[in-house]
């Protein structure tokens, strides 16, 4: 079969980053064949379209290689960059470019698109990050082969490392001494548009070979995405001071203290800020036309990166592999500090008694039976909730025994019941952020497991210091709560808990 017979193929480099991985269901949608060519291939087993795909385990600096995962391409998607790996990832960018187009050339690939970075239009120098993005575009189009060079500026989307910066910095530092990179110009992208983009230059003319600056509708300063972010987000407006004495270097290292971004991605990404980078024209228009609504503004993308986060839903990112439906949803091979801070306490406790009856003492918690862990302190903290305006303890439950979905559990809310396994409460008290509690029974080997997570999503400096404040307390009673949940589950009565609060072993 030829070329002209079957749906193209499209290589994508890169499939678990951040961008390609959210590039190929783009691509299995709009028909194409996709092959994802990834260093290690065990990493793509949790996409729910890792059987749609062809896999080539390749490295970028191995020639040999690459030609076996170019071989019959007919696009290639080049998504690679060695950002954050060292001091010398400028050289390591170069090699593979240089071997990639070399490659991609002897293969006969029909089209080459990479993604780089929105150049500072006046600059008289650019910073290592973007001098290492523009001279990969320079190798591609110069390979032989008709090249696509994307610029983009900021990409908003939970898990791009520039979003994520924003994000940490506007939500921990209510009060920020702002370097002077804050009040450079730059035009940010919504992810989403970003794969549209990308998905349609796979139909390019063969005679196209050149870049296009690719941006939002909005042209803001850092400064203002911080602000827009804070009312965005429900945090109170951010006091920035400008001080002009901050150099790009210290900035990174304060980023690096302040968020959990690497300081080995920080520092380029920091000093790429010093320059405006706005799109010169938006010629890519005449090829992929604007979605009908216009591109995405800046707010829109930024709500679209929360939504996961303020839903109702959010502990199943962090609980699970589970496939996001929009571009802007967390992957799970996103890295660990993407997505904003996520808070946990999980304990553990083997139970010597069948599951059914350590599911029977978890279904039945709260309300009459209490929460077997220091009574006194639930109690304290139900009235301090209600002198606050919240609901406290006193609505109880619905059933002594049972428990569904959309339940009042005393100042939780019960979000998810799965019968003999997990029981999932959304906290409803006053917080300065959102929370979750986990209880879950399992059993494998003849052996009974227990199974508490607390999950505390913070919003803003307020919900950190609370988390940190409560933490020795927590630790107490979490790890006591853990413990006596076992203990009644083999009939035993709790430590410390009121005998009333016992259960009935069943007859």
């Amino acid at each position: 079969m030829s070329r002209d017979q079957r749906a193209a193929t499209c290589l994508v480099t890169g499939a678990t980053g951040y961008v390609g991985a959210r590039l190929v269901p783009e691509l299995l949608k709009a028909g194409y064949r996709v092959r994802c060519m990834t260093r290690q291939a065990g990493r793509l087993s949790g996409f729910g379209w890792a059987g749609q795909v062809e896999v080539a385990q390749a490295d970028a600096l191995d020639a040999g290689a690459l030609r076996c995962a170019l071989a019959d391409a007919d696009v290639a998607y080049y998504l690679i960059h060695s950002l954050g790996s060292g001091p010398e990832f400028e050289a390591t960018d170069r090699a593979a470019a240089q071997t990639f187009a070399a490659c991609a050339r002897e293969a006969g690939v029909g089209r080459i698109i990479y993604l780089g970075g929105l150049r500072p239009g006046d600059s008289p120098q650019l910073s290592a990050h973007l001098r290492s993005r523009s001279e990969v575009g320079d190798i591609l189009l110069s390979s032989g082969v008709p090249t696509a060079v994307l610029r983009a500026g900021v990409i908003i989307g939970s898990g791009s490392a520039s979003f994520e910066m924003l994000r940490y910095l506007t939500e921990r530092l209510p009060v920020m001494v702002t370097p002077k990179w804050v009040r450079s110009r730059t035009q940010p992208i919504a992810i989403r548009d970003v794969l549209a983009t990308l998905a349609g230059c796979a139909d390019l003319p063969a005679a196209v070979n050149r870049a296009f600056d690719i941006g939002g509708p909005d042209v803001l300063t850092y400064a203002d995405m911080m602000r827009r972010y804070a009312a965005i987000a429900g945090l109170r407006p951010r006091l920035l001071l400008p001080v002009s004495v901050l150099s790009p270097w210290l900035s990174s290292h304060w980023v690096g203290l302040v968020t959990p971004v690497p300081g080995t991605l920080a520092r380029p990404l920091v000093e790429s800020l010093r320059y405006d980078a706005v799109a010169a024209e938006h010629d890519i228009a005449s090829y992929v036309p604007d979605p009908p609504g216009g591109l995405t503004g800046f707010d829109d993308a930024v709500r679209l990166a929360l939504q996961r986060v303020s839903a109702a839903d959010v502990a199943s990112r962090w609980t699970s592999a589970a496939l996001p439906g929009a571009p802007s949803d967390p992957l799970p091979t996103d890295p660990d500090w993407a997505g904003g801070s996520l808070y946990q306490d999980v304990r553990e406790e083997e139970v010597r008694a069948p599951a059914g009856e350590l599911w029977r003492i978890i279904e039945g918690i709260g309300g009459a039976h209490g929460w077997y862990a220091w009574p006194l302190a639930w109690r304290a903290r139900g009235c301090l909730d209600r002198a606050i305006g919240g609901t406290g303890l006193r609505r109880g439950r619905r059933d002594p025994d049972h428990l569904r979905p959309g339940d009042a559990l005393d100042f939780w809310r019960v979000e998810a019941v799965e019968p003999g396994r997990l029981l999932r409460l959304r906290a409803e008290m006053k917080l300065p952020g959102l929370a979750w509690l986990e209880l879950s029974a399992s059993e494998q080997d003849g052996r009974t497991r227990y199974r508490q997570r607390a999950i505390f999503r913070p919003r803003g400096l307020p919900g950190h210091l609370y988390w940190y404040a409560l933490l020795p307390v927590h630790a107490i009673i979490f790890s006591a709560m853990a413990r006596n949940i076992a203990r009644a589950a083999q009939g035993q009565r709790p430590q410390g808990q009121p005998v009333a609060a016992r259960r009935a072993p069943l007859p």
